[in-house]
């Protein structure tokens, strides 16, 4: 395996996933329950390729059950399972089937889209092959095994991540499909995002409401839009415009803060400042389309936050460059689509940090009433 990952000309460590830990935990498990012995370390091939030796803990042993653990290392990709503890379990039975289902702190669906039936364990359909193979090559043919995985620490540490908001309650998810944590990805952020669209495309929403932050959901229910209609897409603006593209949305909403958004109004769709920024230089286009004096200018120019050149525009009465960034933005995510068979209608709604309303490319009223259930 290469153990690191090279970005911008440092070497970052590479980890292993929470489903990689669940299949070691699983087979050496497995391993101890047949030949009555502990076992101090285990290795598992991952669905990518690479071959993991990793250290058992917290083994035992009773009669046809074994439990072990195996310590989560997310490598320099920290996330909120890194250190904990992925438990496995598993009892022998004559039934020829190898049996999977989640424990304490392995979070439940309650609700539909997440590619999971109600009520069942967050074990990803990859660590659910990969347990039942390794569990499989260890057992035989013949006898069958049931596998519980559980995380003592799953509950608590779930809150931290998005699976409340998917519906998977009381604990985490055992997620990877190459078995390996890749520092510096995006990937399991996006898809994390995907599955919640995927879910309100489920449950028969055919509008979406996008959002930068958590600053975005709050500006949007204190202004009374339907919070079943709110996404939080973070950066990734064109990633989840193309999702919801594909899924058929006829109607999204952008809404959130100037700051982060008036990058939109400008065609940048990935708005962290390592991609790309002009939030300034924006507002200074816009600013003298309006036929704004450039003295005017000059000062926004020396502005280091949105915040401060919005102080100096509500001083001079210029607030209406709010509208036309919304109208920029609208535009902007309409031609994303325009080649579609079914493009998607837009609207922006921007909003201070304070929550004070900015400007719409649609009258708020309208907008409100649209987007309720």
């Amino acid at each position: 395996m290469e153990h690191v990952v090279w970005i911008d000309n440092k070497p970052f460590r590479k980890g292993y996933t929470t489903g990689s830990c669940a299949t070691a935990a699983a087979k050496v498990a497995a391993l101890m329950v047949l030949q009555q012995t502990v076992i101090s370390q285990v290795s598992i091939t991952t669905p990518s390729g690479v071959v993991l030796d990793l250290d058992v803990l917290e083994p035992y042993i009773e009669e046809n059950t074994a439990t072990a653990a195996i310590q989560k290392d997310g490598g320099d990709d920290i996330d909120v399972t890194h250190g904990m503890l992925i438990f496995a379990s598993v009892t022998l039975n004559k039934s020829g089937a190898i049996t999977i289902d989640g424990g304490e702190g392995i979070g439940r669906v309650t609700r539909k889209g997440v590619r999971h039936e109600i009520g069942a364990a967050a074990i990803n359909d990859t660590p659910r092959r990969t347990i039942e193979e390794a569990v499989r090559e260890v057992i035989g043919e013949q006898r069958g095994a049931h596998v519980v995985i559980f995380a003592p620490e799953g509950e608590e540490r779930a809150q931290q991540t998005f699976n409340p908001r998917l519906g998977i309650m009381g604990g985490i998810s055992i997620i990877g499909t190459t078995g390996i944590v890749t520092p510096m990805s995006e990937e399991g952020w996006k898809k994390s995002i995907s599955l919640e669209i995927e879910m309100k495309r489920e449950q028969g929403l055919d509008k979406i409401i996008f959002v930068p932050g958590n600053q975005g959901e709050k500006f949007a229910e204190a202004l009374g839009f339907n919070s079943q209609y709110v996404v939080v897409m973070s950066n990734f603006v064109r990633h989840v415009l193309k999702d919801a593209e594909r899924l058929g949305f006829k109607r999204v909403l952008i809404l959130g803060h100037l700051g982060k958004l008036i990058k939109v109004a400008a065609g940048i769709f990935h708005t962290h400042n390592h991609v790309a920024d002009g939030r300034i230089e924006t507002l200074i286009a816009l600013l003298a389309l309006m036929g704004v004096p450039q003295d005017f200018l000059l000062q926004i120019d020396q502005c280091k936050t949105t915040e401060a050149a919005m102080e100096l525009i509500e001083q001079e009465n210029y607030q209406a460059v709010y509208q036309q960034i919304a109208l920029r933005i609208k535009e902007r995510v309409e031609q994303l689509s325009r080649f579609t068979k079914n493009p998607m209608q837009a609207d922006a709604v921007l909003c201070s940090m304070d929550g004070k309303l900015l400007g719409c490319s649609a009258p708020l009223t309208t907008l409100i009433e649209e987007f309720q259930l």
